[in-house]
């Protein structure tokens, strides 16, 4: 089974990426694995590592030009700078404020076909603005997210600096591999480290 993964389960472990919160919405307990004795939700790792898959691969359908990527979160912003940085797309660290994609007469406006954010709620008026004008929507949630307006849910803790910084890194790597920019992970010019927080 570990060999079908994208990372050494111990990898994906050590990140925390399968720690939930003690709270789960109807829709998110699909993924769940397990309830530890400390209440905490536990994700199914084989299902964040398929999503990882599938966001890569919705991804790949698009230039770097025509994503972005946002997070209101603070302990994404590094992971989402690397990511944009590696493969050229835009992307949006802190506030997001509502109309970047809907209205061309601002000086933020953003032409965008396809955004993945961070958390569904924190990121909602992106989420919003990707809704009123018709493109995909995938974002990152955790066991206490709603899912509405999302077209690919990808179950993993999305509050923790190592599990973004895995989620992103995993990501980058795919989809420049897809892309023919790389042929192996050795080509990167950022590591994993240079997505994660110390």
């Amino acid at each position: 089974m570990a060999e079908e993964l994208l990372i050494a389960q111990d990898v994906y472990l050590k990140s925390g990426i399968h720690i939930g919160t003690k709270f789960r919405t109807k829709y998110m307990e699909k993924f769940i694995y397990k309830t530890r004795p400390d209440g905490l939700s536990v994700l199914n790792l084989q299902q964040i590592d398929e999503r990882i898959k599938l966001a890569t691969k919705m991804l790949s359908h698009y230039t770097p030009e025509d994503i972005l990527i946002v997070s209101r979160r603070e302990n994404g912003w590094k992971a989402v700078k690397a990511f944009a940085e590696l493969i050229g797309c835009k992307f949006f660290a802190g506030r997001y404020p509502p109309g970047i994609l809907t209205n061309s007469r601002l000086n933020s406006y953003i032409e965008a076909k396809i955004i993945l954010v961070t958390d569904s709620w924190p990121d909602r008026n992106a989420i919003k603005d990707a809704m009123q004008i018709g493109i995909p929507v995938i974002a990152l949630c955790d066991t206490n997210n709603q899912s509405n307006c999302i077209d690919l849910v990808v179950p993993c803790n999305n509050k923790g600096k190592k599990s973004l910084g895995l989620f992103f890194y995993l990501v980058a790597r795919d989809y420049l591999i897809q892309k023919g920019t790389i042929k192996t992970e050795e080509e990167m010019r950022l590591k994993l480290d240079d997505f994660m927080e110390e």
